[in-house]
């Protein structure tokens, strides 16, 4: 695995999702695509909070022997913190935050440090190396999401009422 390429996708992460969304206007933001996905706006809150927990999971990985990764329930966080209702600022600005306290650590990592695993309570085995390979794409991810919503919205794409 090269780790320095990792790591340099992960720091341009945030770049990428705030991109992804300047300019856009409220309409834009709140276009619910026709495959029934998110809106660029509930996008940005799942990446924001999807980071936050993400952090958590690095340092307890790190942290903790054997450590225990906890799932949650994306569309349950979705409706119960109101992504579709939120101002995206500070969300943009949780992704940046959590992604810079994490390089802070991920610049300091020994050889071994990058094998140090737990168990994700949904998908088993975990690492620090699996938790990397993940994050590194999880922020480009989501904004090629939104690019796709986006250009539904301006090729004359029918919005699906917000529920």
């Amino acid at each position: 695995m090269d780790h320095d390429a990792l790591l340099q996708r992960y720091r341009e992460g945030p770049d990428q999702l705030e991109a992804a969304v300047r300019g856009l206007s409220d309409a834009e933001l709140d276009y619910q695509p026709r495959d029934s996905g998110w809106s660029p706006r509930e996008v940005v809150h799942h990446t924001a909070d999807s980071e936050l927990t993400s952090a958590i999971r690095l340092r307890k990985l790190l942290a903790e022997e054997n450590a225990q990764i906890q799932g949650y329930d994306e569309m349950e966080f979705s409706r119960r913190l109101h992504y579709r209702e939120r101002s995206i600022g500070p969300s943009l600005a949780a992704v940046r935050a959590a992604r810079e306290t994490s390089m802070s650590i991920l610049d300091l990592l020994a050889a071994g440090d990058w094998s140090r695993a737990g168990t994700h309570g949904e998908s088993g085995p975990y690492s620090v190396e699996a938790w990397l390979e993940i994050y590194a794409a999880h922020c480009h991810d989501h904004a090629d999401q939104i690019a796709r919503a986006v250009k539904e919205s301006r090729q004359g794409g029918t919005a699906t009422p917000a529920g």
